[in-house]
Parts: C-alpha cells; structure tokens; sequence
C-alpha cells in the first residue's frame, strides 16, 4: 500500500513538473533580432518571437510598450511605431514568462545585401585591404552574416553569430560590397547602418526566389506550375563520388541548393517581417547565357520580396555584371547586361555599371570600394531624395539615322559625355541591312554620340560593348561609365 502510494505520489510529481515546466516555456527570439542591431528607422517595427500558447508577452523600447498574447500555434508579434534616427544604444526588453534584454539597439537605415560570390566578397579579399581593415572604426554600422543553409520548407529561424559592430577585428568579415554601400550611407545621411548579409558564392537567383515570385511572372510558369516539386533534392556523394548508403540501406540525399526555393526557405523567409529599407543584389554569374530570361527572373525576385515582406515599393539596387573572359561565345554576357538594363523599367530599382572597374581574367573584381560607392549614389538620389546628384552613368534612349551616320542620345550625361581616358571612343559597332557588325568610328557631340564607318553607307543598328572582355571609355563628365546595349533586336 505504501509503495503504492508512493509511486502514484511520484507520478503526480513528475507530471506536475512536466506541466509547468510546458506552461513557463520561454519566449525566444529569431536570430535576427539580437544585441547591437539597427532597426529601420521612420516606419513601424516588427518584433515576433515563440512561446506558450496565450502566454503574455510584452516588449519595451526606446520609450514604448506594447504587449500581446502568442496564438495557437506559440507565435506573437508586436510592432514599435515608427522611431527616429538614434546613434545611442539602448536596451529592448521582452517579458512573458522569461526576460530577454537586447543591448545597445540603435535605429537607423537598415538594408539586405544578397546574391553570389561578388556580394559575399569580403572586405579582408578587397583593395587596400590592411588599409581598409585598420580604419574601420564605425561603431554606427552593424553587420549580421546569416550562414549557408538550404532548406526544404520555409524555415522561421536561421542560426547566427549575432549582429556584429563595425571594428577593424570585425569588419574583414564583412561583405565588402555592403560594407562600402553601407560606409557611404553612414558618413553621408550621419545615421546608424545595420547590413544582412545573406549571400552564398556561385549561386542562381532560383533559389533566392520566393514562390509568389515565380507565380507573378508568366514566362516563368514552367516553374511556378511545379512549385510542389522544389527544392529538388540530389543524392550525397563520397570522395570516389559514388552514392553513400544510409543504416536503412537506401542512397542518402541532400537539398540542392541550386534548386528554385531553396535559399529562400533557409535564407530569407527566416528574416520575415523584419524592416528594412531595401535590399541590394550582386549576382547573374551563374545565370549567364540566358539573355532576357534572366529579367524574367529578375522581376520575379524583386517582386516575389515586395511580396513577402509587403513592401511594394522597396527599393532593390544591383550590380550589373563586370566584364570578364568566360570562353564561348563573346557576346553571351552581353545578354544578361541588357536583361540587366532593361530591369531598370521596374519601379525603385537602380543599377550599378562596372565595365570600368572589372577585371577580365578575374571573375571577382576587387574595387569593391566604387561598386558600393555606385549603388549608394543610387540610393541617395532615389531612396533618399538627395537633389543635384549624379548617381548613373549614360543609359542608351533612342537613336536616329542620317544618311551614314547614327545619332546616338542618352540619358543620364550630366554636364556632357567624354572618354574617361582621353582617347577615341571605343567598342562601338555598326550595320547595314546584311546584320554584319563591323568596327565603328564614334565621337561626341555635346551629350550625343555619332557613330559611322565606312564600310557601312546605309546603317541600320549600333551596338556598345557587345562583348565579354569590353572595357568601354564612354562615360558622363562625373566619370561614371555608360552602360553596354543595342539598338537592334536582331
């Protein structure tokens, strides 16, 4: 009887700590919200973690409080509303059944920097690297690297080392192309910068792309209709890349990171409803080949992200492709520099031109300083409302034929075009009826371009920068360059 009793008395026991032990969970965060980060400033700000279902849960900032309950399923979020610059740290606190004290929150200007290797570039591989490093003394600007992590299904959370302050023990780490962006940012608008650098070398923009992405885009069904069948998975190989066989004697697989999807899921969908101000996207290496397809895919990102994150007009800034020596046919690259170009027609997006600063025999240019520099010009002129600057160089408008000659007109040339080397203007080509391109002569005109050769006495297109390994001169008086393009459709 006594033993009876006793064990029913353990029994009980041991379900009551079972149950409270489940009723006071703690309230957890995403990695993405953690010491030292930025929020956006001027618009309201998601804070969303897990707990007990219905258990109450406050969150405190900068002067606020709001509080709310976790649903069903153990989610909550709150919102802060909108907040002003502020370079001086401060403590966010959320309480339910557990405190989590975040320090030194600042608020400032917030973006995602994305896409392949030229984004992951870090600053430590940049030039003037020793130089760069030992001067980073920023404590304003901050920097998240969310890890490599493919996923099947989309993720709530990501692992993460945390936001990290910018300092000359830190920032080698740092994406070179965002730290720069951000850099200038900072100095210029004299606000807080926080940076994600979600990003992983050699990657398609497939993968990136959230499904309501490929489902906006028509030409893209072919995807969007086999949506259920991505991320496609691949089989594990060993070193003698023969398949490895798991305990239950079946081929072991893994996500293909490549697939449509998968970075996605394990990559951004992990930082939603975070708020930032826009995101900046350096990537079309892998896609190369695939001419306009690739603004197809292009506009099924960004609009797949305003999506995601219900921000139709956020701002997307990229980076169009440098030149460089792929092999195969020369002018492969210049298609997705037009499908770059022609991404320009959507809304709040901005596009950086590196002809002048790439390197033909290295698929990673390390001037990474002007790439940030250029796509903050972008953000400044257009995010940010900044008047009287020049933030692109020509972008090809129209053309018209007089006898032998093409006029040539362009946007963006501020005071006037020049070679920005000093000589004859180069990589220009012209055509007849026959579609055979041949070497031009060209000359500024004011802020036109005429063009002419001859061996060509009744033209019909001009082409710039047609090719791979074109480093072209033509740029406007700030000396930014002029973007390749053509005025056929040949």
């Amino acid at each position: 009887m006594q033993s009876r009793f006793l064990h029913t008395t353990l029994i009980s026991a041991f379900s009551f700590v079972c149950v409270s032990s489940s009723i006071r969970a703690d309230v957890k965060l995403p990695a993405i919200l953690g010491s030292h980060m930025v929020l956006q400033r001027n618009v309201d700000v998601p804070i969303w973690g897990w707990a007990d279902a219905g258990e109450k849960v406050s969150v405190s900032f900068a002067g606020q409080e709001a509080a709310t309950a976790a649903g069903k399923d153990g989610k909550w979020q709150i919102s802060l509303k909108a907040m002003k610059a502020n370079a001086k740290g401060s403590i966010l606190t959320v309480a339910g059944n557990n405190t989590i004290k975040l320090e030194d929150v600042l608020v400032g200007e917030v973006w995602l920097c994305s896409g392949q290797s030229n984004m992951e570039w870090p600053v430590r591989q940049s030039d003037n690297a020793q130089a760069e490093i030992a001067s980073a003394k920023h404590p304003r600007l901050r920097h998240i690297k969310i890890p490599h992590r493919p996923s099947d299904k989309p993720e709530s959370d990501v692992p993460s080392n945390g936001w990290q302050i910018c300092t000359p023990a830190t920032v080698g780490a740092f994406t070179a192309a965002g730290y720069f962006f951000g850099r200038e940012l900072m100095n210029e608008l004299d606000v807080p910068i926080g940076l994600i650098g979600s990003n992983w070398g050699g990657t398609r923009i497939e993968p990136w792309t959230p499904p309501v992405g490929f489902k906006k885009v028509p030409a893209l069904k072919n995807i969007a209709d086999k949506l259920a069948e991505y991320p496609q998975k691949v089989p594990v190989l060993n070193k003698e890349k023969k398949p490895v066989i798991g305990k239950d004697g079946k081929p072991q697989t893994r996500i293909n990171h490549q697939s449509p999807l998968a970075l996605y899921n394990g990559m951004i969908h992990p930082l939603v409803p975070f708020a930032f101000r826009g995101a900046i996207w350096y990537q079309g290496e892998s896609n190369n080949g695939e001419g306009m397809l690739y603004f197809e895919k292009m506009k099924a990102l960004i609009e797949g992200w305003r999506s995601v994150w219900k921000n139709p007009e956020m701002p997307f800034l990229y980076v169009q492709l440098a030149p460089y020596r792929y092999g195969g046919d020369p002018t492969r690259l210049a298609g997705i520099w037009e499908a770059q170009s022609r991404t320009l027609s959507l809304p709040n997006t901005g596009m950086a031109v590196t002809t002048d600063i790439g390197n033909t025999r290295n698929i990673h240019p390390t001037n990474k300083q002007e790439v940030g520099r250029r796509l903050a010009l972008w953000a400044l002129a257009k995010t940010y409302g900044e008047k009287d600057l020049v933030y692109s160089g020509p972008l090809y408008r129209s053309q018209e034929i007089k006898g032998a000659q093409v006029t040539l007109q362009f946007d963006h040339t501020a005071k006037g075009l020049k070679s920005r080397d000093g000589k004859a203007l180069n990589h220009f080509q012209i055509a007849g009826a026959d579609k055979k391109f041949v070497k031009a002569d060209a000359r500024i005109e004011g802020k036109m371009v005429i063009v002419s050769s001859s061996e060509v006495a009744a033209p019909k297109a001009v082409r710039f920068g047609w090719h791979q390994e074109a480093e072209p001169n033509l740029a406007n008086s700030e000396g930014l360059p002029a973007s390749p393009f053509r005025t056929d459709k040949w």
